[in-house]
């Protein structure tokens, strides 16, 4: 009796987490872009003083925000498609970059950005296999491009680079920089693997094909596997 009733909740549960998960989740971006409205509606109020009493009513207006910063983002990317909008963006990004606190962070996040959101880019085009933390231990990593600069100088010239994440939450993780021939590429596509990693490997992608021989393990690792018992048989016996 006891076991049917904890499979009963268990099957419920099931059902309720995944949902209220993407419930919280959703509440918290409505959170962020509601917060966003407020503080911009908060800076016009303090420069109009006029505004108050709209800005009031304003403020109790369910999902006004959420509609106006998404409708900010669209206007402005319409805004950039053209020739004018190029030039105003370059002209911000040099104003930017000229303030010795704000451009460093500014520089930064807008070079990660320009990396994820970019058609061409090789971020998390790709996921793998790699060896970490220590070899024998393997996780799911996925390419975020090549060392590039000072750091390429110091590396062999077949390295790629790669981003870790961590189980349950993806958005926190580890940057490594392997040699390729130490990385499986996988089949399965970057969403796949990232419900893999988030699931705590519950949720396995399908498998479309069957493995071929020899794939199993990076080559490297394939030859030191086969030259141990080599050298063994090799060693004169003791005595």
């Amino acid at each position: 009796m006891m076991s049917r009733l904890r499979q009963y909740f268990i099957t419920g549960l099931l059902v309720w987490l995944p949902m209220g998960v993407t419930v919280w989740v959703l509440l918290w971006l409505l959170g962020i872009l509601d917060g966003i409205f407020l503080g911009v509606l908060s800076a016009a109020e303090a420069m109009v003083p006029g505004l108050g009493p709209l800005a009031n009513r304003l403020r109790h207006v369910p999902g006004l925000g959420v509609i106006l910063v998404a409708i900010v983002i669209f206007s402005t990317g319409v805004f950039v498609a053209n020739m004018f909008g190029q030039w105003s963006v370059r002209q911000w990004d040099r104003l930017m970059t000229r303030i010795p606190v704000v451009r460093s962070i500014y520089s930064g996040v807008k070079q990660v950005s320009d990396t994820l959101f970019s058609g061409n880019g090789q971020a998390f085009s790709k996921a793998l296999l790699i060896q970490y933390p220590r070899p024998g231990a393997w996780t799911i990593a996925f390419v975020t491009g090549k060392p590039e600069g000072e750091v390429s100088c110091h590396l062999p010239p077949d390295c790629i680079s790669v981003y870790v994440p961590t189980t349950p939450n993806p958005t926190s993780g580890f940057f490594l920089m392997v040699p390729r021939a130490d990385a499986i590429e996988l089949r399965m596509s970057v969403d796949e693997a990232l419900k893999y990693v988030i699931s705590m490997g519950v949720v396995a992608p399908p498998q479309r094909q069957p493995c071929p021989p020899g794939e199993a393990v990076p080559e490297p690792l394939q030859a030191q596997v086969v030259s141990a018992p080599a050298d063994a048989r090799q060693s004169p016996p003791a005595g």
